[in-house]
């Protein structure tokens, strides 16, 4: 940034120079005697970021920037967000409540409900190892179903044995089951890998991805993520790798669940 004595603040000449910077950093030289009117709803949004950082801030709120924008122009401005926290070692402070676009700008995620803290942590932290139900609801997919611990290891699901990898829950207790639904592998039927055997229903297409739900012997819909297709009424198996697997308390109540963690 230029430099700020008192002196030169009180100049024109320092003024454009940080409107020169702010318009730099955000790739709209040129534009500062444009009408507002006449931006495009990304040019709009750069404009805002530089009106925000020009009298450089240490921490800056962001609230929900980015909701009137297209998906194209989201994107964009998410890069354009990142490099300049980046470059200016300003503290974002982001409120959103698009979750992939939560997960992809930030270093650090506190996930909210009702005023409470339900967990904070790294995205990956998160995503892979919820603390409750509602963060992994509210995070991304989620196959969400009632469990019991047989022993450390071992979760029954449905009446079918589940190896996991989580300890300490005790025997036969009441649990909450994660499983994203991109990490239930679809296998075919008569497979002796299947731990679930069940018949594909719906199927949508997403570009990169066919999700697809899955109807079990048990009535359970589950939610699954492929590269591959399978055609409805095709009867599969489902198999989960136990480090997919995650194990949650039960909250005793609703108040509990909605609390969470209050530090």
């Amino acid at each position: 940034m230029p430099s700020d004595s008192e002196y030169e603040k009180n100049t024109e000449e320092y003024i454009r120079d940080k409107i020169q910077y702010a318009l730099k950093l955000v790739n709209l030289q040129g534009y500062e005697k444009r009408s507002v009117t006449s931006l495009s709803g990304g040019q709009q949004q750069r404009i805002a970021i530089a009106r925000a950082i020009v009298n450089e801030p240490r921490v800056l709120l962001l609230d929900e920037p980015l909701g009137a924008l297209d998906l194209k122009l989201r994107q964009e401005m998410q890069y354009e967000l990142i490099r300049l926290k980046n470059e200016l070692g300003i503290t974002f402070i982001y409120v959103t409540h698009d979750q992939e676009e939560a997960l992809t700008m930030s270093d650090y995620v506190v996930v909210m409900n009702q005023g409470y803290i339900q967990q904070a942590g790294s995205p990956e932290q998160i995503y892979n190892e919820p603390e409750n139900a509602f963060v992994a609801d509210f995070i991304g997919d989620s196959n969400i179903v009632p469990g019991v611990m047989l022993e450390d290891r071992l979760v029954q699901i449905f009446g079918a044995n589940f190896p996991c990898i989580d300890e300490g829950f005790g025997r036969n207790k009441p649990v909450d089951v994660v499983i994203r639904p991109e990490d239930v592998e679809i296998l075919e039927d008569g497979d002796d890998r299947a731990i679930l055997k069940g018949t594909m229903t719906h199927i949508i297409f997403k570009g990169e991805i066919y999700e697809m739900e899955c109807t079990t012997e048990d009535g359970f819909e589950w939610l699954v993520h492929s590269t591959e297709m399978h055609e409805p009424g095709k009867k599969v198996g489902l198999y989960v790798r136990p480090s997919n697997i995650q194990i949650m308390n039960k909250p005793e109540s609703e108040d509990e669940e909605a609390i969470g963690v209050e530090e």
